[in-house]
């Protein structure tokens, strides 16, 4: 009998990748003292902002914690606000940037829930715009981004207090 390969649109090649990794890429990243490298777009005091190195869409960014928490109710008050103050910054400068017609926030916590990282929390903040979702991803397991993330992580650099 042949090898036959069963095609799932919803398992997109990094997805089957992204959870190899030995160490916590969120505490990992910070770490490697190149910013933009390692993709960090902002540093506050508890937190950081970090471009999705698989992005739903352009500018697709994470606010992590730099302490290595792996759930909502553990993360101390101070971090979470600086979190949440994070989000209200990102938001502000890819609507400079970008000019996004809404956002998706959100955390993923756990694997049940979709959490490619469980144990590293994090909150995703997506620019979206109307028909921004195409056939791509489901009918030839591809992303178009019309943005490099090189190119992003420029445009999106400035503007954190």
């Amino acid at each position: 009998m042949a090898n036959h390969r069963i095609w799932a649109p919803w398992r997109l090649r990094y997805v089957s990748t992204a959870n190899k990794q030995t160490e916590c890429v969120f505490c990992a990243k910070p770490a490697e003292g190149d910013d933009r490298k390692a993709l960090v777009v902002h540093r506050g005091e508890r937190c950081y902002v970090i471009l999705n190195l698989y992005p739903y869409t352009s500018g697709h960014l994470m606010v992590a914690p730099f302490e290595h928490v792996g759930r909502v109710q553990d993360i101390d008050p101070a971090t979470m606000a600086e979190m949440l103050d994070l989000s209200q910054q990102a938001i502000r400068r890819m609507e400079e940037v970008y000019s996004p017609e809404g956002f998706n926030l959100g955390i993923n916590q756990g694997r049940v829930a979709g959490a490619g990282v469980e144990g590293h929390i994090h909150l995703h903040v997506v620019p979206r715009w109307a028909g921004d979702n195409n056939y791509m991803p489901v009918l030839a397991d591809t992303r178009v981004m019309p943005q490099s993330l090189e190119e992003s992580y420029d445009a999106l650099r400035g503007g954190f207090s």
